[in-house]
């Protein structure tokens, strides 16, 4: 079975921009990332939905997703570009419907748009969202899917929820990508983000890279679309690989951390980041997709100051999926 590759870009989230301290640099460094992987050969490139850095808050850059979004989709020309995920609570559903639709247009029908309930507690109350409980959170979740959905697939929708009303909006364009753009939902709760991914979405993201873990998830979502009456083969199944240093052939370990002197320890560097040769990431991709995800997204070292992971990672993984 082929696989489909994503790259997370550069933007801040991750301290990855540190040690450039013009934001005008910083943000060119992120397009070309999203430049490099397109002429790579991805098919992806993702950027998280959060204002404040992990692993901590800090006064350090972090670009805003939807922004980013944009400008990335017209700084590119083929790939597609996606959020992993858009936080929920941060836009009202009915307007992100709106903004993606608009985005879509703009990168002529590349958009991914993801979306999830939202996790980052200091984030949502210093934006002054508040920070509800898990159920409230859920169920905002859950009508947000339905809102999004509908105002790319009616003209007129009404709903009227609990957390959410939308009463006719028109929400024209739709989109350029057909029948609309894609909704990607990230989380892998069984009882109801799975159910709400068979339901509506076009993707998923589960498992953090564990086999274990995927191949469970894909048992549930399985068994949620043969409920709902809808063919699995219609959704993709993503995880993503965080944090990962892929090795040169013939490149030393131990020097790995090098690049990243003044910013990590090699202890420091070697706790956070996997570092694998190329036989070993492509052991564990194997796994991944034994365990039924068809599609990858990976989070590689240094981007920020050095794109040449990107052009080994096509190089020396991607050509063993195709």
């Amino acid at each position: 079975m082929a696989v489909k590759f994503g790259a997370f870009v550069p933007q801040g989230w991750k301290m990855d921009l540190v040690g450039i301290p013009d934001p005008v640099e910083q943000y060119e460094a992120m397009t070309r990332a999203a430049c490099t992987a397109e002429a790579a050969g991805f098919d992806s490139v993702w950027i998280y939905d959060h204002f404040h850095t992990v692993p901590e808050p800090t006064q350090e850059t972090t670009f805003e997703a939807w922004t980013i979004t944009a400008g990335l989709l017209r700084d590119t020309k083929r790939i597609q570009v996606g959020q992993m995920v858009s936080c929920n609570g941060y836009r009202n559903p009915a307007l992100l419907a709106k903004m993606a639709s608009t985005v879509d247009v703009m990168g002529h029908g590349r958009l991914i748009c993801g979306l999830g309930a939202g996790w980052y507690e200091h984030e949502w109350r210093a934006y002054g969202y508040g920070f509800p409980d898990i159920p409230e959170r859920m169920g905002m979740f859950r009508e947000a899917c339905e809102i999004v959905h509908r105002m790319w697939t009616e003209d007129a929708p009404v709903f009227h929820g609990k957390h959410y009303t939308i009463d006719g909006p028109i929400n024209v364009p739709k989109g350029a990508r057909k029948p609309h753009p894609e909704l990607w939902l990230g989380g892998g709760g069984e009882k109801i983000t799975l159910k709400l991914v068979a339901q509506w979405a076009d993707g998923c993201n589960v498992g953090g890279g564990d086999p274990d873990t995927i191949r469970r998830k894909v048992e549930v979502l399985h068994r949620h679309c043969e409920t709902v009456g809808r063919d699995p083969a219609q959704i993709a199944v993503s995880t993503s690989l965080e944090d990962v240093h892929l090795l040169d052939a013939g490149e030393d370990p131990a020097h790995a951390w090098e690049w990243a002197q003044g910013q990590y320890t090699r202890e420091q560097y070697e706790r956070r980041f996997k570092i694998l040769t190329a036989e070993k990431l492509s052991a564990w991709i194997e796994q991944v997709v034994d365990a039924g995800a068809n599609y990858v997204l990976v989070y590689l070292a240094g981007l920020a100051h050095n794109t040449e992971m990107l052009n080994r990672f096509a190089r020396d993984i991607i050509p063993r999926f195709a």
